[in-house]
């Protein structure tokens, strides 16, 4: 009987195929479902309640934008979407790779200080969005 080299390694990328699986169909529900439309996703509940923007607001728009390939439309709806995204493929791609290689472990980014740096940049990014002198910000 003959034993197939990779069928261990295709059951460990599983998991990253999945992800990326579930990347793919979110970005097609994007194509078919434009979230320019006022109401087509529902609303902020934070922008609803307060009237301010959160780090997320104008996200789904950014996305789209992203997947039609217009950089610059999505960087005025959320400047964050697009670091965002070239993180999520550089950390999936390393994971994959780890995971094909049969190494386990931590990934692109983890632990305490890097949670917290992110964090406090968010912050900065919604009180920056929220006041006059960051209004570019805003999403558009």
């Amino acid at each position: 009987m003959v034993v197939s080299q990779h069928g261990p390694r295709v059951r460990r990328v599983r998991a990253p195929l999945a992800a990326a699986s579930g990347a793919a169909a979110a970005a097609t529900l994007l194509c078919l479902r434009d979230p320019h439309r006022p109401g087509a996703y529902g609303v902020c509940p934070f922008h609803a309640l307060t009237g301010l923007w959160c780090p997320a607001c104008g996200g789904l728009r950014a996305s789209a934008d992203l997947v039609h390939g217009e950089v610059a439309a999505s960087l005025s709806s959320n400047l964050f979407v697009l670091p965002l995204a070239v993180v999520a493929v550089v950390a999936w791609w390393g994971w994959a790779r780890r995971r094909w290689n049969g190494v386990e472990g931590a990934g692109l980014v983890s632990g305490r200080p890097a949670t917290v740096a992110v964090l406090a940049v968010l912050a900065v990014f919604t009180v920056l969005r929220n006041t006059p002198w960051g209004a570019a910000l805003a999403p558009t």
